[in-house]
């Protein structure tokens, strides 16, 4: 450090980059290690346990006794799925949180889930609608929930704490049509309405994962591309359109493109509790808040997803969905937010 504060202004700056982005690489390396070792754990594990060559032969498409139904068909598009959705919601929540500075500003928390959620629940007890109807029911909900909780808070631009103020009055009232619908639901499609309102993979199979995939190549980079700008809008939106970003256009593809990957996570394996909420602060935390945090949040969802679905099979006498255990994680976190928060004299 000595030697540090010697060097010339300009020399100091250019090695204190050179040391965040050395962190950053450390720690985006690391994430993706973890999240290979824990997919890895989640094929090999199960009422049979199957060893590594006989999960590489399945992958690598040969023929092996037991391993290439039970991994190939039930536990492999399941951890796919676990992989995609954790990286939609990561990526997707960080967006809101950086575009709008707040890390209260998830989708989660202001009623896109809650959209979809409703919209599911109405198709499946209701219309008595399954499968992919389903699925496209709720992201269609997702984007036009989105797209009105962006249109009533817009007044000459987009306020943050009035985009969130809006958005969770909104994911209210959608509760309580969630809640009516479910009161009115027959025992079946009430239990058909709950696994996929709980956020589960259950189930899932490779017709459910295309679609995420799919959608995943084409908004992932998407949002990427604007990293540069998002970045920029976190100092305001004057200050971001003297530097040259077109404020409106941008957050109007951030948006779009943060939505989309939400919506599709959400309709292929419900709505997992507070991933999208919990990525980014987690990521910022290990990361630093130097760089885009798009890849790390999109990261440390993948993971997050990966190890609750784990635990939620594993590591209790019974079985639970993911949902539950996100869920768990995530509200005591919400809960310190808001005290931190209030007790610092701040607002949403």
């Amino acid at each position: 450090m000595a030697v540090l504060a010697e060097l010339p202004p300009a020399v100091r700056v250019r090695e204190a980059r050179r040391s965040r982005g050395r962190r950053r690489h450390a720690v985006i390396g690391i994430l993706a290690v973890l999240i290979v070792a824990v997919f890895a754990v989640s094929l090999m594990v199960g009422n049979t346990f199957y060893t590594p060559s006989e999960i590489l032969g399945v992958i690598l498409g040969h023929d092996v006794p037991g391993a290439t139904f039970t991994v190939g068909r039930l536990r492999l598009p399941r951890a796919v799925l676990a992989v995609l959705a954790g990286l939609c919601f990561g990526m997707g929540g960080v967006t809101f949180q950086t575009m709008l500075r707040n890390p209260l500003a998830s989708p989660d928390i202001v009623g896109i889930s809650s959209g979809a959620s409703a919209a599911a629940a109405f198709s499946i007890v209701m219309l008595g609608w399954s499968g992919t109807r389903v699925s496209v029911f709720a992201i269609v909900a997702g984007l036009g929930v989105a797209i009105a909780i962006y249109l009533l808070s817009f007044r000459g631009g987009v306020s943050g704490t009035r985009l969130i103020l809006i958005g969770i009055g909104i994911a209210a009232m959608l509760d309580s049509v969630t809640s009516y619908v479910l009161a009115k639901a027959p025992q079946w499609e009430l239990q058909e309405a709950m696994r996929w309102l709980t956020g589960s993979l259950n189930g899932t199979d490779w017709g459910a994962v295309r679609p995420v995939l799919i959608v995943f190549l084409i908004l992932g980079p998407i949002l990427l591309s604007q990293a540069k700008n998002l970045s920029m809008l976190q100092l305001g939106d004057d200050t971001a359109a003297a530097l040259g970003v077109r404020t409106e256009r941008t957050r109007i593809i951030l948006i779009v493109a943060a939505v989309g990957l939400i919506s599709f996570a959400t309709a292929a394996s419900g709505p997992i509790a507070f991933v999208a909420f919990l990525s980014g602060p987690i990521a910022a935390r290990i990361v630093g808040p130097h760089g885009s945090p798009l890849i790390p949040a999109a990261l440390v969802g993948a993971l997050l997803v990966l190890v609750a679905d784990l635990v939620g099979q594993f590591a209790f006498g019974s079985r639970y969905p993911v949902g539950v255990v996100t869920g768990a994680l995530g509200a005591p976190y919400l809960v310190y937010l808001i005290i931190r928060t209030n007790r610092a004299g701040g607002s949403l």
